[in-house]
């Protein structure tokens, strides 16, 4: 009986995703994910820009920029809207248009990463490189704690940007008001 309990045990163990790969710890931990909140570095052609963001997935996104143009991003799931509060700047574009279609979308992410072989970046990072018609996305996972902390990516302008996200929070309460698309002055 002592045999068969240990062995059922180690059976456990052995399965367990603590004893798994390191993707296997990354979609693990993905799975679980509903929401998330961070602050951000972006760099695109050059320019880099600082703000907070909050994730819900499918879909859903809003970033407040700390640039002196107080741009916001947001997205409902079906288009995004990027708008700018000192220079009354709009613009719409259905979601299917934007990389965020993919960043966005866990599902798809964790049905493309499970098809995948992941890279380590310096003993810290590990990447995945996502190509979705013509267009590569490289998502970036922590090694010690698996989260996902940026992608790079072409914007809608063809220029290179870079995402890196930290001071991450998990599943926090969040209202649902905030992915409203905000409207034209």
């Amino acid at each position: 009986m002592k045999k068969l309990l240990f062995l059922i045990i180690l059976i456990i163990n052995f399965y367990s995703p603590a004893y798994g790969s390191i993707k296997e710890k990354i979609l693990y931990n993905f799975e679980k994910i509903n929401n998330l909140s961070f602050n951000f570095k972006q760099t695109i052609d050059g320019k880099t820009e600082a703000g907070n963001c909050i994730i819900k997935y499918p879909k859903k996104i809003y970033c407040s920029y700390s640039s002196k143009n107080k741009r916001i991003l947001v997205s409902n799931g079906k288009a995004v809207v990027i708008k700018s509060k000192m220079s009354n700047q709009y613009f719409l574009y259905p979601i299917e248009k934007t990389q965020l279609n993919i960043i966005l979308d866990k599902r798809y992410l964790i049905n493309e990463i499970k098809k995948l072989e992941g890279r380590s970046i310096n003993d810290k990072y590990y990447n995945f490189s996502l190509e979705n018609k013509n267009n590569v996305v490289n998502i970036f996972f922590d090694k010690k704690t698996y989260n996902l902390i940026g992608w790079q990516m072409e914007d809608i302008y063809q220029n290179l940007a870079v995402t890196y996200i930290f001071d991450i929070e998990i599943n926090k309460s969040i209202k649902e008001k905030i992915f409203l698309l905000p409207q034209r002055n």
